[in-house]
């Protein structure tokens, strides 16, 4: 029996895995769900969005499935706080936290048709621990840094207290590792074309260890082609012509970008799933969309997102079958306006489109 730690979330969060979590046993998988707390409710009573129960929780499971997850601003984190605000104290993201403490370092968007007269599908996959989000963002600017950016151009001569800096980092092994799992990923899922999405006319130094890296995985994998394209026009060319892309990598930040395009090609944020992987066997699953405090207990929060997110992670987990069943009751629900939400222009509530996906879902397993 596989083992997944049930992380509930914030706000619509909770609500969407509440409706879509019972399909786990509807389709009769051999699954324990072992439900653990996370997110801002934990930060505002005790200062720690990932309790240490629930990292334990994580440890000895399987896979972890999340829902959204609040985010707020340092100074309004600090606000909320209802404990005594201590020096050292600072609110960390849980998602990033996962991602960081858990290495696992490839988030995968698949972008999808689920609905309408266009036939794409392909995937984003994002490094989840470098680029522009290693948290090397200062404000005020150390003097020692300071001192090197005066050095190599001199119109920054007169920073100030006031202003700020954020580095891009890109490291060899980091790359490598995730060009290493994408083209294992693009094998294992019938493509050959990967696109490398940067911007090497500015990050001249920074891409061209992406272009060594190319060579060395044209080499490796020579049924696979590699390019490099400007993020700009990947950017515009999913929106025009989503069916061109197979695989598409990128560092951290232009993949955060790229997959809310893709979000939106799909259909919006109520249809975008991902998973997070790395090196060890341990993956966590999460839909994109936030907590969305506004739609709590109205019961219109679109839970497709949440189903293709489940989705991804029983196939992550071996059942092949069950997978497919819930994607193709996911199409069934798209194509029809009694049963999407009103984010897809449906009439369903949150719990009619789920409760409808669920028994499609059963439908098309036992078929």
């Amino acid at each position: 029996m596989k083992k997944v730690a049930v992380l509930l979330g914030d706000g619509i969060g909770k609500e969407v895995i509440e409706v879509c979590i019972p399909i786990i046993n509807k389709l009769g998988l051999d699954i324990n769900l072992i439900f653990g707390s996370i997110g801002w409710e934990n930060w505002v009573e005790s200062g720690n969005p990932v309790p240490d129960e629930t990292w334990q929780l994580i440890s000895s499971s399987d896979a972890v499935l999340l829902g959204a997850v609040t985010s707020k601003p340092k100074r309004i984190a600090l606000e909320e706080l209802k404990i005594p605000i201590q020096n050292d104290i600072e609110y960390i993201s849980p998602v990033i936290q996962l991602r960081q403490k858990l290495n696992l370092f490839a988030n995968v968007r698949p972008i999808v048709a689920y609905g309408g007269d266009r036939n794409y599908e392909f995937y984003i996959i994002r490094e989840n621990t470098e680029g522009l989000y290693s948290g090397l963002d200062f404000k005020p600017i150390p003097s020692s840094l300071k001192d090197f950016i005066c050095e190599k151009n001199a119109k920054f001569k007169k920073l100030s207290v006031d202003d700020a800096a954020t580095i891009r980092i890109i490291t060899e092994s980091g790359f490598d590792r995730l060009l290493k799992f994408s083209s294992d990923w693009a094998i294992s899922h019938g493509k050959k074309e990967i696109v490398i999405a940067d911007k090497p006319n500015v990050f001249r130094n920074s891409s061209e260890l992406i272009f060594n890296l190319i060579e060395k995985y044209s080499k490796l994998y020579p049924t696979l082609n590699y390019r490099v394209e400007n993020v700009d026009a990947v950017a515009m060319w999913m929106v025009r012509r989503p069916e061109k892309y197979e695989v598409i990598v990128c560092e951290n930040q232009f993949g955060d970008i790229l997959s809310d395009v893709g979000a939106a090609v799909m259909g919006g944020l109520g249809m975008a799933y991902s998973g997070n992987f790395g090196m060890a066997s341990l993956a966590y699953f999460e839909p994109v969309h936030g907590s969305a405090p506004k739609y709590v207990g109205l019961d219109k929060a679109n839970p497709i997102a949440m189903f293709l997110t489940i989705a991804m992670l029983v196939e992550y987990l071996g059942y092949i079958k069950e997978s497919q069943s819930i994607k193709k009751a996911v199409r069934m629900a798209v194509s029809n306006c009694s049963f999407r939400t009103f984010d897809l222009s449906g009439t369903a509530s949150q719990s009619e489109s789920a409760e409808y996906i669920i028994q499609q879902a059963v439908k098309f397993n036992e078929e």
